[in-house]
């Protein structure tokens, strides 16, 4: 048990991930000032509609630091993660359907709305049980994390891996975005789950609730970097890194390397779910789009674009990508997805550390050059006193 606390606890001896966590807290701290205590029309007020935007922008970055966790680290470019995000919102949807109860507008006590337009005549077996807060919070860790490790074991046994795993998670979510989008599952078909009143009995048009799910993005992002930061930092992160850099050597060395990977990426797919399930309430839809596979791409632009293998820089680029994608969109929405596939060549040619590895570069170059100057006058300052 000691063991483990003190394994959980070496982000907080990393000053990297302190200045992080300081940045994140002052970051929530101010966004909740300026909301609640900034009266409306000051410069410096912050609007419940920016409060959702970048609770938005959080859910996204939690998406990130999860794919930068299996991508940095152990190598594996998963172009599927927007499947896991996916199916942490529908578990939420669905509770968030639940809740709906005779308010809807066909008002059935029981049956959502679409189940109703579609004459079902009762509830689906898979729906049972979403009533219950804790039920639906349960799964929206167990269905991507039960998809993962089923998928996992079956690509990490047969040692499936670069291009080829890439492909195959990509043919998983868009064949999970082709089985959603029809009525007779029973998740909405194209429009999906929308319409939502309440969470845990607050309303979610009210101000407060939308503060509250900003708050409760943040805490998660922070926590969700803990644990990779964690993870990275222990044996287990070394031993991905060397899977990484030389699997076939890590497995002559006596390694197994697929349970390696099938426990990151379980981990991995957990983490994106709860990314989905804060990502709806703030957004009120989730819909088979969520499983395009050009989303799931996108989500690989942010990391590419902030830094691989460094969490914070997946933040960094998924925040700055999502903004200007909501600036941009506005301003040129049809050259959009070309401006950013420009960028991330640029990126990707130019800068292939990311934004993180720029940064990181430069205060490397400052140290050292603060230390070939000390280097220098203490050398100078011996010279001085020999002569004399």
């Amino acid at each position: 048990m000691q063991s483990t606390r003190m394994w959980l606890a070496r982000p907080f001896y990393e000053r990297s991930s302190l200045i992080f966590l300081g940045v994140l807290g002052a970051a929530l701290a101010l966004v909740t000032v300026a909301n609640l205590v900034v009266p409306e029309g000051h410069s410096l007020h912050v609007s419940t509609y920016t409060v959702t935007l970048l609770g938005k922008y959080l859910c996204y970055a939690l998406l990130a630091v999860a794919v930068d966790l299996v991508w940095g680290y152990l190598g594996i470019l998963s172009l599927g993660h927007g499947a896991f995000f996916a199916l942490g919102g529908y578990a939420m949807g669905m509770y968030l359907m639940r809740q709906i109860g005779d308010r809807g507008v066909y008002g059935d006590p029981l049956l959502p709305d679409f189940m109703v337009f579609l004459d079902w005549d009762r509830l689906p077996w898979f729906w049972q049980g979403f009533d219950i807060a804790g039920f639906a919070f349960v799964m929206v860790l167990l269905a991507p994390g039960l998809l993962a490790l089923v998928f996992g074991f079956l690509a990490f046994r047969s040692r499936v891996t670069g291009v080829y795993l890439s492909i195959i998670t990509q043919a998983l979510t868009f064949a999970l975005m082709l089985a959603f989008f029809r009525n007779e599952m029973g998740f909405g078909g194209n429009n999906g789950l929308t319409d939502f009143k309440e969470l845990l009995g607050f309303d979610l048009a009210s101000d407060a609730t939308r503060l509250g799910l900003f708050i409760a993005s943040g805490v998660a992002l922070a926590l969700g970097f803990v644990l990779c930061r964690a993870i990275v930092a222990s044996k287990l992160g070394r031993v991905c890194v060397a899977v990484r850099d030389a699997e076939a050597r890590t497995r002559f060395l006596g390694y197994r390397v697929e349970r390696f990977q099938l426990f990151v990426f379980v981990v991995s797919a957990m983490l994106a779910g709860v990314a989905g399930a804060l990502y709806v309430p703030q957004v009120g839809i989730i819909n088979p789009s969520e499983f395009s596979p050009l989303f799931s791409i996108e989500v690989v632009v942010w990391v590419a674009l902030g830094g691989r293998a460094t969490l914070y820089g997946a933040v960094m680029g998924a925040i700055a990508v999502n903004y200007a994608k909501s600036v941009f969109t506005g301003v040129m929405p049809e050259a959009w997805l070309f401006a950013l596939g420009a960028l991330f060549v640029l990126v990707t040619v130019l800068l292939p550390q990311g934004g993180a590895g720029l940064f990181a570069n430069r205060v490397g170059r400052r140290r050292r050059d603060a230390r070939d100057d000390d280097a220098g006058a203490s050398s100078s300052q011996l010279s001085t006193e020999a002569s004399t």
